[in-house]
C-alpha cells in the first residue's frame, strides 16, 4: 500500500493525536521508517545472500496470511489457518528445486486439503455452515498470498537476473507510490474510485504512471542492461497491478468494517497493508520480464 494512496486529503484536525498524521491520514514519520527499514532488508538479502530471500518470502507470506485469517475469523469467515499456512511454506519453498510446477502442485494441494478440512473440521456427524462462502474465500486467500508471493522466489532461483528483477519490482513499487503521493497530495481533486478508496485520485494515478515508467526505464537500463521500451512497459505495468492490488485489499477491508489488517507496523498497519500492491506486481513482473528478456 502506498504511503499517500496517491490522493489529495483535507488537513488533519488539530489535536495531539492527529498532529502527527499527514494528509495521507497515517504517520508519516514512522511510515518512512519502516519502508526504509524493509527496504534494508530487501536489498541486504538481495545484495549479499540471495538465497534467503527465499525465506525471507516464507517469513512474509506467512505473517500476511495470519493476518488476513484472523481478520475472517473475526468476521465469522471460517478460513482454516493451518492448512493455509501449510501449504503456502509449500508453495514458497518448492518453487526452489521445482519452479512453476512446484508452485501448482502445492497449490493444488492445498485446495484439495482445504476442501476436505472445512467439511470435516466440525466432525462427521454435524452439517458444515456456509461451506460454499468459506472455500471460495480460503481459496482467495491461498492465491492471494502464498501463490503470488512465490513468484518474488521465482524471481530470484530462476530468473538470470534474479536479484535485479527484484529490484526493477521494489523500485517500480516505490517509484509508482511516491509519484501517486505527491501528485495526490498536489494536485489531487478528481476521485478515483470513490466508492472503493475515497483517498485516490485519477492526479495521483497520473504521477505515479509518471513515476512508474521513469524508474521502470531507468532500473531495466541500469540494473538489467535491457532496452529502456522494456522498462516502460514494465513501469506502467506495474503502476496498474500496484493500484489493482492496493484497490482489491481496500474493497477486502471495507467488506470487513476495518482500516489495517494488524498493527504490526506503526505507520503502516499489517505486513499485508505493505504487501497488498507488491503482491500482484511480483506476478507481473515475472511475466513480462519472462516474456520480454
Amino acid at each position: 500500500m502506498s504511503v499517500g494512496d496517491g490522493a489529495a486529503q483535507q488537513p488533519a484536525e488539530n489535536g495531539p493525536a492527529e498532529a502527527k498524521q499527514s494528509k495521507a491520514g497515517r504517520n508519516l514519520p514512522a511510515a518512512i521508517a519502516v519502508g526504509v527499514g524493509l527496504g534494508a532488508l530487501v536489498i541486504c538479502t538481495l545484495l549479499f545472500a540471495p538465497k534467503l530471500w527465499v525465506a525471507v518470502v516464507a517469513v512474509a507470506a506467512a505473517i500476511a496470511t495470519y493476518e488476513v485469517t484472523q481478520r475472517l475469523r473475526e468476521h465469522g469467515i471460517a478460513v482454516p489457518l493451518i492448512p493455509l499456512l501449510v501449504g503456502g511454506q509449500a508453495m514458497v519453498w518448492l518453487s526452489w528445486p521445482y519452479g512453476i510446477p512446484g508452485i501448482l502442485n502445492a497449490f493444488g494441494v492445498t485446495v484439495l486439503v482445504l476442501m476436505i478440512w472445512r467439511l470435516l473440521n466440525g466432525g462427521l456427524a454435524n452439517k458444515p455452515e456456509n461451506y460454499t462462502r468459506d472455500m471460495a474465500v480460503s481459496i482467495f486467500v491461498a492465491a492471494w498470498i502464498p501463490l503470488f508471493a512465490s513468484f518474488a522466489t521465482l524471481m530470484v532461483i530462476h530468473g538470470e537476473n534474479g536479484p535485479g528483477m527484484v529490484f526493477c519490482l521494489m523500485i517500480g513499487i516505490v517509484c509508482s507510490d511516491v509519484g501517486g503521493y505527491i501528485a495526490g497530495v498536489l494536485f489531487g481533486k478528481h476521485p478515483m474510485v470513490p466508492a472503493i478508496s475515497p483517498k485516490k485520485s485519477w492526479e495521483g494515478l497520473a504521477g505515479s504512471l509518471l513515476f512508474g515508467v521513469v524508474g521502470g526505464i531507468l532500473t531495466v537500463t541500469f540494473i538489467l542492461d535491457e532496452s529502456p521500451w522494456i522498462g516502460a512497459v514494465l513501469g506502467a505495468a506495474l503502476v496498474l497491478s500496484g493500484t489493482l492490488g492496493d484497490l482489491v485489499e481496500s474493497q477486502f477491508k471495507r467488506d470487513l468494517g476495518i482500516k489495517d489488517m494488524s498493527a504490526m507496523l506503526p505507520g503502516h498497519g499489517g505486513l499485508m497493508d505493505r504487501l497488498d500492491s507488491a503482491l500482484p506486481s511480483a506476478v507481473v513482473t515475472w511475466v513480462i520480464l519472462g516474456a520480454l528478456l
